[in-house]
């Protein structure tokens, strides 16, 4: 019996130990260069979950969530490319690892319905109670399926550039 009360209350120790952070006020924005014109958006609703002791990372927002200059840009963007109420999440879900002093996260992007592997890189600077990340990548429209009609072909570039600012706090 005591073997068994002295194992669990190492199990115990071991979970407080490790240190897990969160945020549910992290922002990801988007920006698309094109020849007419250019495409931007910012969401600043975006969940975050770090684990430090796994080096798990896992990231999810709610698409219509995302604010653009124009109200127009975004009533299209949720019904008509990212179809919003079909696919309403998009997540990201991998590890962090470090090369020298750049973090490298490899995992799953999941977006309009459509799941592929990315390595992003970027950074992750952890304290005793936060962790910031920030990080800058291309994703290619195709890759998830997202159609643009020829109609509006020189409106929207085929690749976007996405930038993730979060400062995360432990729990």
């Amino acid at each position: 019996m005591n073997k068994l009360i002295t194992f669990i209350l190492l199990l115990l120790a071991t979970n407080i130990y490790c240190q897990r952070f969160i945020t549910k006020e992290a922002e990801i924005s988007f920006f698309s260069e094109a020849p007419i014109e250019d495409i931007s958006a910012i969401n600043n609703k975006v969940s975050a979950v770090y684990d430090s002791e796994t080096t798990q990372l896992v990231f999810q927002l709610n698409v219509s969530d995302f604010i653009f200059p124009k109200p127009l840009m975004q009533e299209h963007f949720n019904e008509n490319y990212l179809e919003s109420d079909k696919f309403p999440k998009a997540s990201f879900s991998g590890n962090v690892g470090k090369l020298n002093k750049i973090s490298i996260g490899i995992g799953t992007l999941k977006i309009h319905g459509e799941s592929n592997e990315v390595e992003v890189t970027g950074s992750l600077v952890e304290s005793n109670d936060s962790v910031m990340i920030d990080a800058t990548f291309t994703i290619q429209l195709k890759d998830f399926n997202i159609k643009i009609p020829k109609i509006v072909m020189y409106n929207i570039a085929e690749e976007i550039e996405v930038t993730i600012k979060a400062k995360l706090k432990e729990i």
